[in-house]
């Protein structure tokens, strides 16, 4: 009796220990999400001051060019904050 009690206790902290380390796998996706989209968001916004700038300037082509770069720039980062999100799911 006493032995069933031990493996039933010792299956309990295995479940619970598992669950505790699935939801700190989430929380690390979720953050990995956030880093993404701020990276994304940073990258978009360097982008848009700079083709500002070329248009100030009056090199309207420069800014489209320096616009187009920002946006890819941007996509990269998120493409990047996705597998890392996808990556930490599957830890």
């Amino acid at each position: 009796m006493r032995i069933f009690t031990i493996l039933a206790m010792a299956l309990l902290c295995v479940f619970v220990g598992a669950e505790r380390f699935a939801q700190a796998n989430e929380i690390k996706a979720k953050f990995e999400e956030k880093k993404g989209e701020a990276n994304a968001n940073l990258e978009e916004s360097k982008g848009e001051a700079k083709a500002l700038a070329e248009d100030a300037k009056g090199n309207k082509v420069k800014g489209a060019m320096e616009r187009a770069k920002g946006k890819t720039k941007a996509a990269g980062e998120r493409i990047k904050g996705t597998v890392k999100q996808l990556k930490a799911k599957t830890e």
